[in-house]
């Protein structure tokens, strides 16, 4: 039978947990020499810095500060007056502006350490390695970078600029960085302004191009948005489905930002609860156009497996489907940022219909994320989801088919790991649902027409990862993809050796259809394994109408799994090597969803929300029968899941406000465990390392963090078994003295498959505990 899913609450005890003194810089072994080389590098930076920046919105210099190798929190540098700290660029740079008297006082101090060997505030000067400037290699984007200036002029330019907290400054720079283009003759085609994210797109010629490169208030220049997708089609007759239905008033709503809707299609008018267009001109859902891209991708996240729906022969639509246009399909280079436009339409469509989920299947082939900080789409989405509430699932990005190596057939997998496979923007999102892809099929349509003689070879077998597939992870190793999904496959021709994907891709609806063409097409992409992720989630929320988007994602999270396909092409998940693979290419797994929505019998799913502070432990005991541990060896799993979604900062290196963790530990009662973690502040009493899937440190980084246990018998040691939540915040933010309470979601998974009265039993001992509670606090009241 399918039950509910049960609500676990937390224990009685909070500790705190006292972080540990990080030690300071080391001296240099003379303070003296180290001033003095010190005191003539600022000098010199200060030179190039005049003579080879222009513009500024004020008189401020911009000074690159390279730091010792010692630590990754940014050292206070903006305790000497007249100096601000912009970024942290990587563990080795900070960048900050300066004013003449900063400067002056810089020097003043650094010239009375090299006569003294001592000055006031002598830590951070010992913290500094070096002082150069911003130049414009600095400032080359990746794209840039790698493509060059396009040869036809004008072309089209991003820019973005050093991000200012301060809505006055940062709207000062705007004001005369757009003042400055004009006198240049640069057209300024769009501008966008967020608290850490400020950026221009601009049409300019090659030596204008060249200016923007040297200007001071500048972070990076880079080429535009490029978006590539291939189209194959596949005939199937719509005469043959039955009329749909509209879904309940009351079911979930699933939004689809993309190219738009064709919202006449007939599987999927009834389900369109509003299109909109968030492009200026708008456009609404009255717009002709064919809509292919964005009507397949909301096919895919209305029904979520197409091509079971046309095989059953019905199509029940259990979700409303809303549909924003933030981009075209046509291939050209678009005036405004995707970023404005996905704002406003996540706004608007959560304003006026209470939309949680949306699905942005768009991946900016001009932004490979180079290790670096995380920003652009990728921080307006992480910014926006802990704003509004809402869950954001996008893909990967797919690697283009002039990608592949000439022998891809003998070198997949091992392509998908070089640097040019790495995540595009938005995919290194903290806070949303990044999917990767999987292969579903293995014969093209020629080797089915012919099944006795070899057509094709393809490069993945059923359940590898998708040949096109990019990989993780983000930002200081957070695990990306979270999930993986069918993507489709590649095969390589007999003959020629070139690729092709009919019959092995993803199927959906084509929004073409009303102008001629067949009510599906066939195509393959990351972007069609993501929005089959965002139907699963969005279907949750009928499961459990008050989840909050960080539920969702550890409902997500704790039911995926690693295919077994996978693990025998990447490695064995229990080796290191085997696991990194795996992490990077399909994250936590596929999403087994036999008990995602509803629990089972033997499969029972634990829920809980809370808020935790700074420096605090949250203790839950998980309500395990004593049958759980009954009959000898059998398999016996726990799977937790934890999700958050913190404050995010672009010019820090530690761009989570707060860090959250769990560990899973095993304890005769509950005291023991709280006395552990307030005698061990930093691993209480260790994490329960036999038949675990994912270590800690292998979890960590991310903001949604997942591992599972396998029991064969019980332990010899404690029977009771806990989650420990612990939240520690990055420096930045404890420099801020901010200490709002995190919220975060925690799920777990009981699964005993020999025991089909797990569920029952679990929900008595959750009874049971909910009565004790009650008289503790009728008592206490008393």
């Amino acid at each position: 039978m399918a039950y509910e899913h049960l609500r676990l609450e937390r224990e009685a005890p909070l500790t705190e947990r006292h972080p540990r003194r990080h030690p300071g810089i080391r001296p240099p072994a003379d303070p003296r020499a180290h001033g003095a080389t010190l005191a003539g590098r600022l000098g010199q930076a200060r030179q190039r810095a005049s003579a080879e920046d222009v513009g500024g919105f004020d008189d401020r210099r911009l000074l690159k500060i390279l730091l010792r190798a010692g630590g990754k929190s940014v050292p206070p540098f903006d305790a000497i007056p007249g100096v601000e700290i912009v970024s942290q660029e990587d563990e080795a740079v900070v960048l900050a502006f300066a004013t003449d008297e900063g400067l002056s006082e810089f020097e003043q101090r650094l010239a009375t350490l090299a006569r003294d060997g001592t000055v006031t505030r002598k830590d951070l000067l010992y913290a500094i390695e070096d002082f150069d400037h911003w130049t414009p290699g600095d400032r080359t984007g990746n794209a840039l970078r790698e493509h060059g200036f396009p040869a036809q002029s004008p072309f089209t330019l991003d820019i973005e600029l050093w991000p200012q907290e301060r809505q006055d400054k940062r709207q000062a720079m705007v004001r005369a960085f757009s003042e400055w283009l004009a006198n240049l003759g640069v057209e300024k085609l769009d501008e966008l302004q967020q608290p850490s994210l400020v950026m221009l797109r601009v049409r300019c010629n090659r030596d204008q191009a060249e200016q923007l490169l040297r200007h001071r208030d500048v972070r990076t220049v880079d080429l535009p948005p490029r978006l590539g997708v291939a189209v194959e089609l596949l005939l199937t007759d719509i005469n043959q489905f039955p009329a749909i239905d509209p879904p309940p008033r009351d079911a979930p709503a699933v939004a689809v930002l993309d190219s738009g809707l064709t919202s006449g299609h007939l599987l999927l008018g009834a389900a369109v609860g509003d299109a909109q267009g968030y492009l200026q001109p708008h456009r609404s859902a009255n717009d002709t156009a064919p809509h292919w891209h964005g009507t397949f991708v909301a096919g895919l996240a209305l029904y979520g497996d197409v091509q079971s729906a046309i095989q059953q022969r019905q199509f029940v639509p259990q979700l409303r489907l809303f549909s924003g246009k933030v981009f075209e399909d046509d291939g050209q280079d678009q005036a405004e940022f995707v970023e404005k436009a996905v704002e406003e339409a996540v706004r608007d469509l959560h304003e006026q219909y209470g939309c949680k989920v949306f699905n942005l299947s768009f991946g900016d082939l001009n932004k490979v994320y180079d290790g670096r900080h995380v920003r652009g789409l990728a921080y307006t989405l992480d910014r926006l989801t802990r704003e509004l509430g809402v869950l954001f699932v996008v893909p990967t990005g797919n690697l283009q088919l002039d990608q592949l190596p000439q022998d891809a057939r003998e070198r997949y997998p091992n392509y998908l790991f070089e640097a040019h496979a790495r995540l595009l923007d938005p995919a290194t999102a903290l806070n949303a649902l990044t999917v990767g892809g999987i292969s579903r099929f293995e014969a093209t349509r020629d080797a089915q027409r012919h099944p006795n003689t070899i057509e094709d070879h393809v490069l993945a077998r059923a359940d590898q990862p998708f040949p096109l597939t990019r990989r993780g992870p983000s930002l200081n190793g957070a695990i990306k993809p979270d999930v993986a999904e069918h993507a489709g496959n590649l095969a390589l021709m007999r003959a020629s050796g070139r690729p092709r994907h009919t019959g092995l891709g993803v199927v959906s609806i084509n929004g073409g259809f009303a102008t001629g063409g067949s009510a599906f097409k066939e195509d393959i992409g990351t972007s069609y394994a993501a929005p089959q992720i965002a139907h699963k989630a969005a279907r949750l929320l009928a499961a459990v109408p008050d989840a909050s988007p960080n539920l969702l994602r550890a409902l997500i999270g704790a039911h995926a799994r690693w295919p077994e396909a996978c693990e025998a092409l990447l490695g064995p998940g229990n080796r290191p090597e085997g696991r990194e693979r795996l992490l990077q290419l399909i994250g936590y797994g596929r999403v087994d969803d036999t008990a995602l929505f509803r629990s089972l019998d033997h499969t029972v799913t634990l829920l809980a929300e809370e808020r935790i502070g700074n420096a605090q432990h949250h203790f839950f005991e998980l309500p395990l029968p004593a049958s759980f541990w009954a009959n000898g060896r059998r398999s016996r799993e726990i799977a937790v899941a934890l999700a958050y979604s913190p404050e995010v900062r672009t010019t820090r290196l530690d761009y989570r406000r707060a860090k959250l963790w769990f560990n899973l530990v095993l304890a005769a009662n509950l005291d023991e465990v709280t006395q552990a973690f307030r005698r061990n502040r930093e691993e209480g009493m260790g994490e329960h390392s036999n038949g675990r899937w994912l270590p800690n440190d292998a979890r960590k980084n991310g903001t949604l963090q997942v591992s599972r246990w396998t029991f064969r018998q019980a332990p010899s040691r404690g029977d009771h078994v806990f989650v420990v939540v612990t939240r520690q915040d990055s420096a930045w933010s404890q420099e801020e003295h901010r200490a709002e309470d995190e919220p975060y979601a925690l799920a777990v998974v009981l699964a005993d498959r020999a025991n089909s009265q797990l569920y029952v039993q679990v929900r008595e001992k959750l009874q049971v505990r909910a009565q004790v509670r009650a008289r503790v606090r009728i008592g206490g009241s008393g």
